[in-house]
C-alpha cells in the first residue's frame, strides 16, 4: 500500500512539472505570436479567439474536470499569459 502511496504521489509531482514546463513552453510561443501580431499591425488579444479556445478545450476535456472547473482554467491562464507578457490591447 505504501509503495502505490509513494507512485502516486511521484506521478503528480512529475504532472506538477510537465504542466509547469507546458506553461513555460506556452509563454513561449505566444511571446512569438505577439511579436509577429505586432509585425503585421494586429492586436495582441483576441477574444474571438480566445472563445474558440473555449470551445476546443472544452470539446478535448473528458473529465474529471468539470465544465466550470476547465473554465476557470482557461480563464487563469489567459490572465496568467496576459499578466505575465504585458499584454497591450
Amino acid at each position: 500500500m505504501r509503495d502505490r502511496f509513494d507512485a502516486v504521489r511521484e506521478q503528480i509531482a512529475l504532472n506538477d512539472e510537465a504542466i509547469v514546463a507546458a506553461v513555460n513552453r506556452r509563454l513561449e510561443l505566444v511571446t512569438e505570436l505577439w511579436h509577429l501580431k505586432k509585425e503585421l499591425g494586429l492586436d495582441t488579444v483576441d477574444p474571438d479567439r480566445e472563445q474558440l479556445l473555449r470551445e476546443r478545450l472544452a470539446a478535448a476535456s473528458s473529465g474529471p474536470l468539470s465544465p466550470v472547473g476547465l473554465d476557470r482554467l482557461v480563464t487563469e491562464l489567459l490572465d496568467l499569459t496576459k499578466r505575465e507578457l504585458g499584454a497591450v490591447r
